[in-house]
């Protein structure tokens, strides 16, 4: 199974849906996805990603399931500096006080143990693995236990948050640190490929990370995660 992964398109934040050059990105994004075999299609309820999703559900002629949990994160705490910002603080952590991701626990950082953003992190890796079960993956530690001997493909459209807290639960990586290095940019496509191994404990396999090829001509820069939600 593939999980193709696609951030919305160029926001405005303030109305909650696409500008004129999101809406580009989002119809050549659709175009990208054409071959790619998908077939479901889930989105975040929110309109910026509904937006972006629309495009490719239109294009398929299929129906866009909405998942609520993946709607955008926040972030907030007392005494936390940097307003709590997860990104800039994971920048912090790393740039400036040397923070070992390897040995010391993120978890219990001052800027995350009573940060706002846990309850996203935590509720966001729970609630996909329950929609990763019902596609035939149990999750049991950092492995997944295969249940079916389908292959397919499915897309999730969603933003840089909640992305964000997939991908440090699928790949067991820190959630700050890939917050810092693994930023995408407005409708990149990531792909997650679970080997189809009913019986067997696989791992997922980053196929593409941020691909934003699709862009060219339309608009290639990289914005990661602002402070608006």
């Amino acid at each position: 199974m593939r999980i193709i992964f696609v951030r919305h398109g160029e926001p405005n934040y303030e109305l909650d849906c696409l500008t004129e050059k999101g809406h580009r990105q989002a119809e050549a994004c659709a175009k990208r996805l054409e071959h790619e075999g998908i077939s479901e299609i889930f989105a975040s309820p929110m309109g910026r990603a509904a937006q972006t999703a629309d495009y490719t559900a239109k294009l398929l002629g299929l129906p866009v399931e909405t998942l609520d949990y993946m709607h955008e994160i926040s972030w907030g705490g007392e005494g936390i500096p940097e307003k709590a910002h997860p990104w800039t603080l994971a920048e912090r952590m790393i740039a400036q006080d040397d923070y070992d991701f390897y040995h010391d626990e993120w978890r219990e950082h001052l800027y995350f143990k009573t940060n706002d953003v846990m309850k996203y992190v935590n509720g966001i890796s729970e609630q996909f693995d329950a929609l990763l079960l019902r596609e035939g993956y149990r999750h049991e530690g950092t492995r997944f236990f295969c249940e079916t001997d389908e292959p397919k493909n499915i897309a999730v459209f969603s933003h840089g948050g909640s992305g964000a807290c997939v991908f440090s639960h699928l790949l067991a990586l820190p959630f700050p640190y890939v917050c810092t290095v693994m930023p995408c940019g407005h409708t990149s496509i990531t792909i997650l490929n679970f080997p189809v191994k009913k019986g067997e404990f696989v791992h997922p396999r980053l196929e593409l990370f941020n691909d934003t090829l699709h862009t060219v001509g339309v608009a290639t820069d990289l914005v990661i995660q602002q402070e608006s939600t």
